[in-house]
């Protein structure tokens, strides 16, 4: 159902790819598109609270030219970083299931293999974790057992696709404060440094 404020746009309602910088070092992965941001949009992050805390981010942090983004056509363009998600439709109730992700798999590993100057995946929660997990071992990269745990600024150090993890800057997350512009910059600082390696 679409919201009052957007009943007059018409909503992309298909499966959004990701998008960025085609020799992206780092890549930020997240969740889904949200059912009235990438959904209606048709560009992941796009038009949606959680994408203006993520590209102010990029922007303080030198990924992006400007630090919101309302529309597919609105300017923004990403420097050395390129931003996609686990699963690539609006999930029910925004909260993206295991078929959802397991479907949606291949889509991811294929950008991985695109994107082949990536030296860094940051994980916006733990499913976006558990899928670069996966993702990797689909490449035939190790996968640590036990498992590496997510947790805000966790690392999977790795010679190949190393991960950093990132609380998702959900609107549960920052308004109670659980994750801050501050923290939000860390660790984008963080992938910064670790693309350099």
């Amino acid at each position: 159902m679409r919201r009052p404020a957007f009943a007059h746009e018409r909503y992309w309602g298909r499966p959004v790819t990701g998008f960025g910088d085609a020799a992206a070092r780092v890549l930020v992965l997240g969740l889904a598109p949200a059912a009235h941001g990438g959904n209606r949009t048709g560009r992941v992050f796009t038009g949606d609270r959680s994408g203006d805390w993520l590209f102010a981010a990029l922007w303080r942090g030198g990924f992006a030219n400007q630090p919101t983004s309302v529309s597919a056509g609105d300017g923004l363009s990403l420097r050395d970083c390129f931003v996609t998600a686990a699963v690539r439709c609006a999930p029910p109730a925004n909260r993206p299931t295991i078929a959802e992700r397991d479907t949606c798999a291949g889509y991811l590993v294929r950008e991985l293999e695109l994107l082949d100057r990536v030296r860094v995946i940051v994980c916006l929660g733990g499913f976006a974790w558990d899928a670069a997990l996966r993702t990797r071992a689909a490449a035939g990269l190790p996968v640590p057992r036990p498992k590496p745990r997510f947790g805000h600024g966790a690392v999977l150090a790795a010679e190949r696709l190393p991960l950093l993890g990132c609380y998702h800057p959900s609107q549960q997350n920052t308004f109670t404060g659980r994750l801050t512009e501050a923290m939000m910059d860390e660790v984008i600082a963080t992938a910064g440094e670790m693309a350099e390696r």
